[in-house]
């Protein structure tokens, strides 16, 4: 399932009013990238360039190592956490009383999806919300499953039919080009 604009907006909102401060940053990070919960959870400090704008994730659920992409509002607010994270533990996002282990939102996430009002919305499905805004806006299922990490194009086949508005532009861009007006 992935989130319309509008449960988009409330649920963002409901994170930056989450009594948990890192939930907006984990939610848009998300958003932004496709990454899975647990790829976020575990970043270290290390792995985040801010200044190119690049994660790179070597413990991926397929076993190799991937680079994402930083880019737009997910960098704006790793930026701003950057600039006042905790210096007691390599994790971007560690737990408040044990920051040696990552931040547990389920508690927090359960709340901001029942105070944007949206049924049936897990975490893993920000991830299927970026997968389809990406597709919404050019990517070709090659470029998703490089994105996403995915090994084959047939796990990316479950995305296919939100990239028909695209791929019935293409042909039609290439007609025109072909056959012009006719």
């Amino acid at each position: 399932m992935s989130a319309s604009y509008d449960e988009r907006e409330r649920l963002l909102q409901a994170c930056k009013e989450s009594r948990e401060p890192l939930l907006y940053l984990v939610v848009i990070v998300a958003l932004a990238t496709g990454m899975r919960s647990s790829e976020i959870r575990g970043l270290t400090w290390d792995r985040v360039d801010l200044r190119t704008g690049r994660i790179v994730l070597e413990d991926t659920k397929n076993g190799e190592r991937r680079t994402v992409p930083l880019v737009g509002r997910a960098l704006e607010v790793l930026k701003e956490h950057g600039k006042v994270r905790r210096l007691d533990t390599p994790l971007l996002f560690p737990r408040p009383r044990d920051p040696q282990r990552p931040i547990r939102l389920d508690h927090a996430w359960a709340q901001a999806v029942e105070a944007a009002g949206i049924q049936n919305f897990r975490f893993h499905d920000l991830r299927h919300s970026a997968a389809s805004y990406m597709l919404m806006n050019g990517a070709t299922l090659g470029e998703l499953a490089e994105v996403l990490g995915h090994k084959t194009l047939a796990m990316v086949k479950r995305y296919s039919h939100l990239s028909e508005p695209h791929t019935r532009g293409l042909l039609e861009r290439m007609n025109a080009a072909v056959f012009g007006g006719q």
